[in-house]
């Protein structure tokens, strides 16, 4: 029991710091959406996105009453090594603990099991748990999906990046919103700022919210972390062997130089020498882990079998990282626009423009003077502009789909 005091004495110790650390002059949108009451939370996203700050944001903002009560610990602490996370948990318990946080959750091996069980033994402790994008909720051995409120985050939206760098506090819009009144949302905004100030910037530096640290090492940092993520996220938690991790990296590589990249499945397979199921496994892992976003014909049923119509990196800021030389203005609108979107809406190919929404909308992106002849005759089809400050009829700012979170 000493030995377990002495180590709770540290955990506590270095998750004070943590939080003491931790500012809260930005906290994102996320934040407002999740539902903190619930017993056990997850919440998933690719490494970077700001998972972590997340976490210690709300204990700092809203457990600062109760933080003796309250504990943040990261599983890939090298204590956990040789030690049990639930025996932690029952001594945590035991000395009055009520609000848990634990980052990285797929660092631990025996997670999915162990949650499980503090879960069910445990009903008084509110676990909120972070893990890679990844991460299996419903296919682990012990299924969570009925116990755990799961939470996808992603990157910085470009209304989340201008709230940063202006310090005003911008609404979210709905996409119906902004179909239906994006005159008068535009003009509202053009009140406070001048949106196109800042687009080109958010979209080569803007995604990832550790931008503001150390803008000359930005793109190190994602060549990093899109390296972690294949080197140990990819063997970790989808078997890939390591010997294989190079050629996923060949792929990739191929893939950054011809953003939108249409697969020719036949000669990749030739070029990089690996078959055809196995091609088509690592396209699907590659969107999984969040490196690329793929564009299927239809959304329902996709497996990691089935051949992508158009393939584009996850975020305009990966596409400066990994092939600045290829940069395409129009891959660039494109990219921005799928990524916006694809965080709450279903984005699919269209057989008559770029994108089809939620089985509903069609959309062509284009530069400002882009004119709506692809798009006539139509149902529900629209031009996403670059350029334009206002939009007019079905011709919407492209920067506008950027305040949809």
């Amino acid at each position: 029991m000493y030995y377990n005091k002495y180590v709770m004495d540290i955990l506590f110790e270095k998750s004070n710091q943590k939080i003491n650390q931790t500012s809260t002059d930005f906290v994102r949108s996320i934040f407002n959406e999740i539902n903190w009451d619930a017993q056990l939370i997850g919440i998933k996203g690719a490494r970077g996105i700001g998972k972590t700050t997340l976490l210690l944001q709300y204990i700092k903002i809203k457990l600062k009453n109760d933080i003796e009560k309250t504990l943040y610990v990261t599983l890939d602490n090298i204590w956990f090594s040789n030690n049990s996370l639930y025996e932690m948990v029952d001594t945590f318990v035991k000395k009055g603990g009520l609000y848990l946080f634990l980052d990285e959750v797929h660092k631990y091996s025996n997670w999915s099991q162990e949650l499980k069980n503090i879960y069910d033994d445990f009903p008084t402790l509110k676990v909120v748990f972070t893990g890679s994008s990844l991460l299996e909720i419903l296919n682990s051995r012990a299924d969570l999906s009925r116990r755990a409120n799961i939470y996808h985050m992603q990157g910085l939206s470009f209304r989340e990046y201008l709230s940063i760098e202006t310090k005003v506090d911008f609404k979210i819009y709905s996409l119906s919103d902004i179909l239906d009144n994006h005159l008068y949302i535009s003009t509202e905004i053009l009140t406070k700022i001048k949106p196109l100030q800042y687009f080109d910037q958010y979209l080569k530096k803007g995604y990832y919210p550790f931008y503001k640290k150390d803008a000359d090492w930005y793109y190190n940092y994602i060549s990093e972390i899109i390296n972690l993520m294949l080197e140990i996220e990819l063997p970790v938690l989808r078997g890939v062997a390591v010997a294989y991790v190079k050629k996923i990296q060949q792929l990739l590589q191929i893939i950054s130089e011809s953003v939108p990249f249409i697969p020719n499945v036949s000669k990749l397979s030739e070029k990089i020498i690996i078959n055809r199921g196995t091609l088509l496994s690592y396209f699907h892992f590659l969107d999984e882990v969040g490196i690329t976003k793929n564009l299927y014909k239809e959304a329902q049923g996709i497996s990691k079998l089935q051949k992508p119509v158009k393939i584009f990196l996850e975020n305009t800021n990966i596409m400066y990282a990994l092939s600045p030389q290829k940069v395409n203005v129009g891959n660039l609108r494109e990219s921005f626009f799928l990524n916006q979107l694809s965080y709450r809406h279903e984005v699919t190919y269209s057989e008559h423009a770029d994108f089809f929404i939620d089985q509903k909308f069609t959309f062509e992106i284009g530069g400002k003077h882009k004119s709506r002849m692809q798009i006539a005759g139509l149902k529900n089809a629209f031009v996403a502009a670059d350029a334009l400050e206002f939009g007019h009829q079905n011709t919407i700012p492209l920067w506008l789909f950027g305040f949809l979170y």
